[in-house]
């Protein structure tokens, strides 16, 4: 078509070359376009034609002839889908507008398209503009000198740059991932969350987003991976026209944004601080806001931003162009399109929190990774291209693994290669590089001086002392930038010898900073911000400002690590490293010279870095936190901290969704393969670049090595591969929830074979479908340690499941296969390749016939079998000989499938089970299962359930049947054909449980016809079917030819009333039941137990097929009803049914409602009951009238010997075998007896001659009921106690209480508290009871109480002892209590507990006590008990003593005047005993005590305990002793003598000698003062006791001690624990104990001995017949030594009491203990605490306990008994009748073993409580069990 006008064809035709060339690379588009403006005959053809550009060309013209308005809509489609050249785009719309007018108008004004033209004209001079500024900037880097030399600089950006490795991360939730970027999470995140991909830099701007709506992209990477560097290519790229679609590209560096303070508008910041414009400013920002979505605008760097990127008040206004914004500001309406929107947002930053308003508006987000080792090789052939080495120099860096690690980090490979060039220029042979990465720094330092200042002007040392000053100038001004986060500096900020050096050698950039308008300045800043922290670092290690504590300061990790939840306001990255780097010896040389100082003033520095890594290393830290403290550990080389923090971190290498760098994998593996023992390192959601694990094979330390990510391919599993084969220590590893495919699998388990340790590999969660089951298996099997591979969730079919079963049976070290659902699990042997050997005796005398035996598991759950594989199934089972377990539940079997599988059972050898559970059974089925019962001799367990759908067959294994013991009784029968039957070996006892499958009682003939066969059942479960009262009755007359019967159940059957007298005449029918368990509740229970029996089996009835076993007359029999609702002539019948029930020893009627109507016929039938031993009624609510009936109870039945009802609700009746019992006890607690009551319940009583113990705590007697009791107990004739404690008693009850114990003549002890516990017992006896004692405590008496009190006691005129603790007795009250038991005609003892003992003076005291009226016999001070307690025999009483009754002085006596010592000695003449502990005394106090009390003749007992008194007073205490020449016991314990005082104390020593009693325990004698004190105690040949316990007596002191011990034959008793020796010493000592024939108590706890000395004592022990009490907890004895013990301890047949706790004595030890319990008749107290009991000891320890007639407490806490031992502890407690204490505290007792320890306790009336604190006892079973019975203590306290 021909245009009008010569200027349009002019136009189209210099565009329409252009068109051509760019749409060539764009034909689909094209063509796609083309046909919504052609018709389809228009485009015939056009296949033919292959070449792009004439296709092109030949559509353009098609276009073109369709008319001007067709080519218009061309092109406006044409510039809004397409990215066109500015130049381009203006001439097709120009031409296409002008076409349209021209033909449509016929008119055009030149005017209007000379203004358009020139409004195009401006920006796009704009444009060129920008982009010469970009190229000059950008296009090559500049040094911050004008003389610097070209090969200091780095190449040009398009010279040297690489392209860098960058992967784009798809996450969904960028907030997450930024915030954990480099923290690690709780738990592993799914694979699938995270999949990066890789990327190239045009990928960046391919997204598509809609049309208007800002993009942002956002870069990350660590620091030196070249961001900055890449942004800057960016810029270049866009000038060289490859980034067509941006006509303005804007950079903005965020380190130079930090200078602006004022707020700018939008063309401020766009042309002020970037470009300004030439002309015509405002049409070219109208046109770039036109064309914003052309625009690219570049933000870098924003983790340098000093400001708050976190903008919340920007998403809330709207911005206008003309605002003046901040630079935050600016940023957010950017990213959040307010400004310039539709335009291009690409930010970079060091791994960061992502700022909150980024979060939903971030379109891609990409991470840099920086050179992997294709890129190291690119950039070191552009490095090295001028260089004849270029070759030798790749070598190196391939060659030198740490070399390449550095060099992922593109910063850093470019340091290692200018390095590597110096020395490769130097030294053409022999190249030593760096170590690390601040070595590599330090050289790159010393290269550049070298470089500028020649090779020839002296040597390194010289040129680094000539730089000094400006180096440590450099140093201060990175210091300061970092602290003020500054990287920008002005030059008056910069010393200028420090800037010209800087900029000499390359170390600082200069470039113009914009500030507003034309107005700039220049800055500087170091050429890479790790160059910055280099120097600050150096500032810190060299500076003499910097002192240890401020370089610890700054060296403070732990802040900048644990920053989770904030944006990082630190811009020190590297800062740590290179202070680690610097802490090096090899950095120490340039540290000495660039300091000035000597090695020692920086070795000091460097090992503050160094102890604070070690220090680090012991936290608790993160994976991310890990990696940094490798990288700190392998920047120092020191390879003693090295292995001291890889030792602290071996359990710590689990990483968690970071990226790994090889670098970061190289400082890894260098901690790892440092530290002690093996470690585990696992990888969870990790990304990692495959030369990662190049670098791993060199770590020699992993055991466990996992990786966990969908991240993991066929690419990583390939070079996992290679790096397995040096992993020689590896036990475990775990490739899961990858992508792994079958085609990789097999090489990987090649690779793994070379891992001679490799026990466990762990593949699942991958993709292996098609795995060749043979291959993998066959390699799996030569591994000789091999023991699991798990192949789970990998998608394998039934056949390759199946295929895999069968290679299994047939690998001999396979032991287990495991399959459910999409488990799959293969377990072998282990390492012999062997499993454990049969234990046959015979075999194992002939070693060389043991023949391996092999156990197989096969379990298929949930695999879709059906019947048509029942057949595959069997013979794959009857081919293996050694199965052991078949699950084959889940399935579709069928009963035809089960019935061939069980057709075929006795061909099958399964020694364990069989699961067809879940198989689709029906009745018919389940009848075949119980037939293979009697066909199957071997099976001993059948549990199956229709509802449940269940079927499980258990079996017994040939060694199991052969260890079976014959059974104890014969089976005889009278019927000889059924002898001829019965008399075959007896078979395997078999268990039926058949639950829950809607049985009748029509099934039960086909039923019973079944098992009939079934002549071996042992145990009968039929519960939760609908048997009913027929089913019942018809099954019990089936039940003789069950003839091993032990167990039957049938619950929840639907039973009646009816069947429970039926069953409990069967009770009396069938004597061989032990315990009948009935409930008609919500859920019925019906258990019946049966004896061992001896059966007789004969066709007259049905009852005669069973004779009693002698051994059930001594166990007796139970029965037990609950929840069963019964009125009185129910409970008629039922007592009438269970009378004649022989041996029935215990009945427990509990729950079932029973009124007193009801009771009141139980009880009456009491006895008729003739072996009854336990009625228990528990939750059943009683009236009083029927708390009184129990009571009552006692004058029914005189076999009853205690009655205990709590709460009104549980009650329990204790009878004897004899039929009138010597004692009787009453218990009603809690059960409100108030006044109303008691007079009723005291008739009771008063009828019973026998009662022992009444308790009556927990009630409501109040006042009134204590008075109407008391009244009552006046006419009490026998010897009684009460307890009266929680009555609501006031201080009134109390007084009224004390006058009928001061008034009555059998009332002998009363004690009353008023305190939390308001205990009040009262104790009455018949007969002739010199004793009468009182004790009150905090009863909180006022004034008034006190003075009824003392009138009361003066009317008690027997009182032998008072004790008064916390009763508001003031010391005027004390004396008046005093002048009130004046009148007293016998011994009195006065107990006086009150706070102000504790601050009265020892003098106060004595005052005090000599102003009684009689003589005193003891005193006894004791202030850390508050206690001051008094012996007093009072003279006749006279009417008048005037001395007596004046009041007490309390000032302090003068105890210079003659009258008070007089007073002192006359009172004290008789005193015996003297006992002061804790008191202060003083000189004065010190002089009284040795000059008036010691010497006093009939003083026997002195003791002076935990006391101080001065040095000088001690010794003349010390010499005073020498005057007690009656004493027969003294005490000085804790009174710190240590042995400079025992040469003093064995002066008095000399001068007892009736000394009999020696207490010395801590103080600190030593051997020393043992030895010393041994000499005195040779001639005191009355001693009976030596306490020298916690004294650090060694060897030297005990063996001192051993010779003086041959020579005391009354020694009783000795206390040496918590002293120092060992066994040699503790050898000497029981030597000599063995001569100690009258030792009762041995006390040798926490000495350490040890078994040898065990040993030694155990063959002391027959020599001490006369032993009591033996402690030896805490010695280290061990098995050895405690089995000794064990067996030697039966020769003291008089111990009382015996302690080995805390010793790990071995279950022989125990077991031997166990025997010998019998042994011990005295025996009161066993502690075996923490001594490694466990259920396997408990039943013979039971059986031991059961047979000591005395024992009142075990203690059995700490140790690992369980339920089993439990139940066995409480089996045994009904026999052992004195038990008060059982401590089973911290075990491992769960529900049952609880439970069974409440049932036993009811029979137990004697125990005090039971410790069952922290034990997994459930809280709701706990706290059910303490309601029942409170004796059951489940708490601490």
């Amino acid at each position: 078509m021909q245009f009008q006008g010569d200027d349009l064809h002019l136009d189209i035709v210099s565009a329409h070359s252009q068109l051509v060339e760019f749409l060539s690379h764009r034909p689909v588009w094209l063509l796609t376009t083309s046909q919504r403006f052609l018709p389809g005959v228009a485009l015939y053809g056009l296949d033919g034609i292959t070449n792009h550009k004439e296709k092109v060309s030949v559509l353009l013209g098609l276009l073109e002839e369709a008319g001007p308005a067709t080519w218009e809509q061309f092109v406006q489609c044409l510039c809004m889908e397409c990215d066109l050249p500015l130049d381009l785009e203006t001439q097709l719309m120009s031409s296409a507008r002008e076409g349209f007018a021209r033909c449509h108008h016929h008119s055009s004004s030149m005017c209007e398209k000379d203004v358009k033209r020139q409004q195009l004209d401006a920006p796009k001079k704009y444009r060129h503009l920008l982009m010469d500024s970009v190229r000059q900037r950008y296009g090559s880097r500049r040094g911050a000198g004008a003389g610097v030399k070209e090969q200091m600089q780095p190449l040009a950006v398009n010279q040297a740059f690489v392209n860098l490795v960058i992967r784009q991360s798809k996450t969904p939730c960028l907030k997450e991932r930024m915030e954990k970027s480099r923290e690690d999470v709780a738990g592993a995140c799914k694979p699938e969350e995270y999949v990066d991909t890789a990327m190239k830099v045009s990928d960046l701007f391919c997204s598509v987003v809609p049309s208007g709506t800002t993009k942002v992209i956002f870069l990350f990477g660590k620091p030196g991976t070249g961001k900055t560097m890449l942004m800057h290519s960016i810029c270049q790229k866009w000038v060289e026209g490859d980034l067509p679609q941006f006509l303005f590209t804007f950079l903005f560096e965020f380190r130079q944004l930090n200078l602006l303070k004022r707020k700018l508008t939008l063309k401020e910041l766009l042309f002020d601080l970037f470009l300004q414009t030439e002309d015509s400013p405002e049409a070219v920002f109208q046109y770039l806001l036109e064309n914003t979505c052309r625009t690219l605008i570049i933000f870098d760097g924003l983790d340098e931003f000093a400001a708050n990127v976190d903008v919340s008040g920007s998403s809330e206004r709207g911005p206008t162009l003309t605002s003046c914004m901040s630079i935050s500001e600016f940023f957010a309406d950017v990213c959040h399109g307010k400004l310039l929107p539709g335009c291009t947002v690409l930010v970079t930053s060091r791994p960061m929190r992502l700022p909150d308003f980024l979060v939903n508006t971030v379109n891609l987000l990409a991470e840099i990774w920086g050179f992997d080792h294709e890129k190291i090789k690119e950039y070191a052939s552009h490095y090295f291209r001028q260089h004849s080495f270029k070759e030798q120099a790749i070598a190196h860096l391939k060659n030198n693994i740490k070399l390449l690690s550095m060099c992922h980090v593109p910063a850093l490979c470019y340091v290692v290669c200018n390095c590597l060039e110096y020395l490769l220029l130097r030294h053409q042979t022999n190249v030593e590089l760096p170590q690390t990465m601040t070595q590599f720094y330090i050289k790159m330092l010393l290269i550049f001086i070298n470089k500028q200042q020649g090779e020839h002007e002296g040597g390194e040392e010289a040129k680094l002392h000539c730089n000094r000053k400006a180096i440590l100038g450099l140093c201060d001004l990175a210091m300061k930038g970092l602290e003020e986060r500054k990287l920008v500096f002005y030059a008056g900020e910069i010393p200028e010898r420090v800037k010209e050096f800087a900029s000499l050698h390359g170390l600082l950039t200069a470039f113009e900073v914009k500030m507003s308008g034309t107005c700039s300045e220049v800055g500087y800043a170091f050429v890479h911000l790790s160059l910055q922290e280099f120097f600050a670092a150096l500032c810190l290690m060299v500076s003499r400002r910097v002192d240890m504590n401020y370089l610890r300061k700054k060296f403070f990790l732990k802040s900048k690590w644990t920053l989770k939840n904030k944006a990082k306001t630190e811009i020190m990255e590297s800062f740590h490293i290179f202070l680690s780097g610097l802490s090096s010896k090899e950095c120490r040389t340039f540290l000495t010279l660039l300091a000035g100082q000597d090695e020692a003033w920086v070795q000091d520095k460097q090992d503050v870095i160094l102890q604070f890594l070690k220090k680090l290393a012991a936290t608790n830290l993160t994976g991310p936190k890990v990696i940094e403290l490798c990288h700190c550990t392998f920047e120092t080389q020191d390879l003693k901290v090295a292995q001291h923090i890889g030792g602290l971190l071996n359990f710590k290498y689990e990483f968690k969704n970071f990226r790994l760098t090889p670098l970061d994998m190289l400082a890894l593996v260098f901690v790892m393969n440092l530290g002690q023992g093996l470690a585990r390192l696992g990888f969870t959601g990790c990304l990692m670049d495959i030369d990662c694990l190049e670098i791993l094979a060199g770590c020699k330390s992993v055991e466990h090595l996992s990786f966990r990510s969908r991240r993991y391919g066929d690419d990583f599993a390939a070079a996992l591969s290679k790096s397995l084969r040096g992993m020689a220590s590896l036990k475990t590893l775990e490739l899961t929830s990858g992508s792994i495919t079958a085609k990789r699998i097999i090489d990987l388990v090649q690779a793994s074979s070379h891992c001679p340790q490799l026990e466990e590999i762990n593949l699942q969660d991958n993709r292996i479908q098609n795995l060749q089951v043979k291959r993998a298996m066959d390699l799996f099997s030569r591994m000789e340690k091999l023991k699991k591979i798990d192949l789970s969730n990998n998608n394998l079919s039934l056949g390759a499941v199946l295929t895999l079963a069968e290679e299994v049976i047939t690998r001999q070290n396979a032991t287990e296969l495991l399959v459910r659902k999409d488990t799959v699990i293969v377990y072998f042997s282990g390492p012999s390749g062997k499993v454990p050997r049969s234990l046959d005796l015979q075999w194992e005398e002939k070693k060389e016939h043991v023949i391996p035996t092999r156990q197989v598991k096969l379990c298929l759950q949930d695999c879709s079998l059906s019947s048509q594989h029942a057949k595959e199934i069997v013979a794959m089972l009857q081919s293996c000989p050694c199965l052991s377990e078949v699950d084959l539940s889940g399935n579709k079997l069928g009963d035809e499938g089960c019935s061939c599988l069980l057709e075929s059972l006795p061909w099958i050898s399964i020694s364990k089970q069989l699961d067809l559970s879940q198989n689709c059974l029906s009745v018919n089925g389940i009848c075949s299962l119980l037939k293979s019962v009697s066909t199957c001799q071997k099976m001993m367990d059948v549990q199956l359930s229709l509802c449940h759908e269940t079927a499980v067959l258990r079996f017994i294994g040939d060694s199991e049947s052969s260890s079976i013991p014959p059974r104890d009784e014969a089976v005889c029968f009278i019927d000889d054909q059924q002898y001829g039957e019965e008399n075959q070996t007896p078979t395997t006892p078999q268990k039926i449980r058949l639950t829950d499958s809607r049985f009748q009682a029509g099934d039960l003939e086909k039923l019973c016809a079944i098992l009939k066969e079934c002549s071996s059942i042992s145990e009968l479960d039929l519960s939760n079917n609908n048997l009913g009262d027929a089913g019942l009755l018809q099954l019990f007359q089936f039940l003789p030819n069950l003839r091993r019967l032990s167990s039957l159940k049938l619950n929840d059957n639907h039973i009646s009333l009816n069947s429970v007298f039926f069953l409990a005449q069967s009770l009396s029918a069938l004597e061989d039941i032990k315990v009948m368990d009935l409930s008609l509740g919500h859920r019925q229970v019906v258990h019946v137990a049966f004896w061992d029996r001896i059966r007789v089996t004969s066709t007259s009835r049905w009852r005669s097929g069973f004779l009693m076993h002698p051994k059930h007359d001594t166990e007796g029999r139970c029965f037990r009803l609950r929840d069963c609702r019964m009125g009185p002539e129910d409970v008629t019948r039922l007592c009438q049914t269970l009378a004649r029930c022989p041996q029935l020893t215990q009945i427990d009627l509990s729950e079932n409602s029973l009124c007193d109507q009801s009771i009141e016929r139980l009880l009456s039938f009491l006895p008729y009951l003739c072996h009854l031993k336990l009625l228990s009624i528990r939750n059943n609510t009683f009236s009083p009238c029927c708390i009184v009936l129990l009571i009552n109870s006692i004058n029914l039945c005189e076999r009853i010997r205690m009655v205990e009802v709590r709460s009104s609700e549980n009650a329990f009746l204790h009878l004897g075998a004899a039929m009138r019992s010597q004692k009787t006890s009453c218990r009603l607690t809690d059960c409100a007896v108030g006044q109303g009551q008691i007079d009723e319940l005291c008739k009771v009583l008063e009828q019973h001659g026998r009662l022992a113990e009444v308790d009556l705590s927990r009630n409501q007697l109040g006042l009134e009921g204590l008075r109407c009791l008391l009244d009552h107990l006046h006419q009490v004739p026998f010897t009684c106690s009460f307890n009266l404690s929680r009555n609501r008693i006031s201080q009134d009850g109390v007084l009224h209480l004390i006058n009928a114990f001061a008034t009555s003549g059998n009332t002998t002890e009363v004690q009353a508290s008023l305190c939390s516990k308001a205990t009040l017992f009262i104790k009455l006896t018949n007969r002739d009871d010199p004793r009468k004692i009182l004790r009150l405590t905090e009863c909180k008496f006022q004034p008034e109480h006190l003075e009824k009190l003392c009138l009361l006691l003066e009317k008690c005129t027997g009182l032998t002892e008072y004790i008064s603790s916390y009763n508001n007795v003031t010391v005027q009250a004390v004396e008046r209590l005093l002048h009130s038991l004046r009148k007293n005609l016998g011994p009195l003892k006065i107990s006086i507990e009150e706070p102000w003992v504790h601050k009265e003076s020892v003098m106060n005291l004595i005052y005090l006590a000599v102003r009684t009226c009689g003589n005193i016999t003891e005193i006894t001070i004791c202030k850390d008990k508050n206690l001051f307690q008094l012996g007093v025999r009072f003279p006749h009483y006279l009417e008048k003593v005037e001395s007596d009754v004046s009041r007490l002085n309390l000032c302090k006596p003068e105890i210079q005047h003659a009258g008070f010592n007089q007073r002192v000695h006359e009172n004290c003449a008789r005193l015996q005993e003297l006992r002061w502990s804790h008191v202060e005394l003083h000189s004065d106090e010190a002089e009284m005590l040795v000059r008036i009390l010691l010497p006093l003749p009939e003083l026997k007992k002195f003791g002076l305990m935990s006391s101080s008194i001065m040095p000088a007073g001690m010794d003349y205490l010390i010499l005073g002793l020498q005057n007690c020449q009656a004493i027969e016991e003294l005490n000085l314990g804790h009174m710190k003598l240590g042995s400079a005082a025992v040469p003093k104390l064995v002066l008095g020593l000399h001068e007892m000698p009736s000394l009999k009693r020696l207490i010395l325990n801590h103080n600190s004698i030593g051997d020393d003062g043992c030895c010393i004190l041994t000499e005195a105690l040779r001639n005191m040949h009355y001693m009976e006791e030596i306490n020298l316990s916690h004294n650090k007596i060694g060897d030297p002191g005990l063996t001192t001690l051993a010779a003086v011990l041959l020579e005391m034959q009354n020694l009783k008793r000795i206390n040496l624990s918590g002293n120092t020796p060992s066994s040699a010493g503790g050898a000497k000592l029981m030597e000599a104990l063995a001569y100690c024939k009258c030792m009762e108590e041995l006390l040798l706890s926490q000495n350490g001995f040890g078994s040898r000395t065990a040993v030694k004592l155990a063959c002391c022990l027959p020599h001490m017949t006369n032993l009591k009490v033996l402690h030896l907890q805490n010695n280290n004895i061990g098995p050895e030594g405690g089995m000794e013990l064990a067996r030697a301890l039966v020769a003291c047949r008089l111990l009382e009491e015996i302690s080995l706790s805390e010793n790990d004595l071995g279950q022989g030890s125990i077991c031997a203990l166990s025997e010998g319990l019998p042994c011990f008749e005295h025996l009161r107290k066993i502690d075996l605490k923490l001594c490694g009991v466990t259920d396997d000891a408990s039943k013979s320890l039971s059986q031991g306990f059961r047979q000591c007639p005395s024992m009142e407490e075990i203690i059995l806490s700490w140790n690992a008994l369980g339920d089993g031992g439990a139940q066995e502890l409480a089996s045994a407690l009904a026999g052992m009748e004195k038990l008060k204490v059982l401590d089973l505290e911290k075990n491992r007792i769960g529900a049952c073993g609880a439970s069974k320890l409440a049932e036993e306790l009811v029979k137990c009336p004697e125990i005090q409580f039971i410790r069952l604190w922290d034990n997994p006892v459930p809280r709701g079973l706990a706290e059910n069990l303490t309601s029942q019975d409170p004796r059951l203590c489940f708490s601490f306290y």
